[in-house]
């Protein structure tokens, strides 16, 4: 018994010695989005690689759907600290620097694969702005491409006049003014409401998003233009970032990578998937027929020198650079 009571006496020493098990990090997240929205599933697939790959030493709580924080006010929130990750869309913060819209612009990058050069071309701009006010983006992900949700058919740019059109940034109200339409910026979580008491009457925005908000609800035809696959950013703040032992910088940087993959080879497969439910549910799709496409183009065009005159000489740069390597 008294060996026992040795052997037991100097583990407890030791174990006291060595202190407590160190306890593993937590983050809060944030995002805009529903559980059913492809964004999201691919935050819990990265969410659950980030855990897996730091072996558990940090682990991230994600509320969705505007249930913590409101979106366009996740990135004042990343900054502030009050959280130390979340989910953003660029073409929210056109206000702030030119830079953010640019994807917005309509056929300055309107497929996947321009829209991942484009992408490439920006990411040290974005890289220098976000570290400035003490954040860093990990990852980017694409929405699909871009169409208008209607209660009443559209075979010509007539068909807009007058109508008034929820968009989503000062890109896209720009061009839904050019088009004709009465544009107006509300966040993802108020179209419901704004079909309700007739502040809106039509969408400009991607296939998921419609189905987010059920746009069948308020709308019959839905007709695809693609012309824009603008971005949303994961971002965190960067304070709680230099606070990470550097293997879990390690472990978030290979799951960031891993998830940035896997969020455009989920935007590309969901479109067609997505495009099938708008019809199952009533509504009537089609590809934007070649008037408007024309118009949209000559818009991009205007646009781009527009968005010149207001960006800085580094901004122009990557535009020239990104259009130098689609020739």
């Amino acid at each position: 018994m008294r060996v026992i009571s040795k052997l037991l006496g100097a583990t407890l020493a030791l174990a006291a010695l060595a202190g407590p098990a160190a306890a593993a990090t937590e983050w809060v997240m944030a995002t805009g989005y529903p559980d059913s929205n492809f964004f999201t599933k691919n935050i819990k697939m990265f969410i659950d690689d980030v855990e897996k790959k730091s072996r558990g030493d940090l682990k991230i709580t994600l509320h969705s759907n505007d249930t913590l924080i409101k979106h366009d006010n996740i990135k004042r929130a990343v900054q502030a600290g009050q959280i130390q990750i979340g989910e953003v869309r660029l073409g929210v913060y056109g206000n702030e620097d030119p830079m953010y819209i640019l994807s917005g612009v309509p056929f300055v990058a309107s497929t996947y694969d321009e829209a991942w050069t484009l992408k490439n071309e920006q990411k040290p701009y974005f890289d220098k702005l976000f570290s400035k006010n003490g954040m860093r983006v990990l990852y980017y992900g694409p929405w699909p491409g871009q169409g208008f949700y209607t209660k009443t058919p559209v075979a010509t740019v007539d068909d807009f006049k007058g109508k008034k059109l929820r968009i989503y940034s000062t890109a896209t109200q720009k061009m839904g003014e050019m088009l004709g339409f009465q544009a107006t910026i509300l966040p993802f979580a108020e179209v419901p409401q704004a079909f309700s008491t007739g502040l809106i009457e039509a969408l400009f925005t991607s296939p998921q998003t419609g189905i987010d908000v059920q746009a069948w609800d308020n709308t019959k035809y839905f007709t695809m233009a693609g012309a824009i696959y603008s971005k949303n950013a994961v971002i965190v703040n960067e304070r709680a970032w230099r606070q990470l032992p550097a293997p879990v910088q390690e472990a978030v940087g290979a799951a960031a990578t891993a998830a940035e993959k896997r969020a455009w080879e989920m935007s590309a497969a969901t479109t067609d998937e997505q495009m099938k439910i708008l019809a199952g549910n009533g509504m009537t799709v089609q590809n934007a027929p070649a008037p408007i496409i024309a118009k949209m183009k000559e818009i991009g065009k205007v646009m781009v020198e527009d968005w010149k005159k207001t960006a800085s000489p580094e901004a122009i740069a990557v535009l020239d650079a990104y259009y130098a390597k689609q020739k």
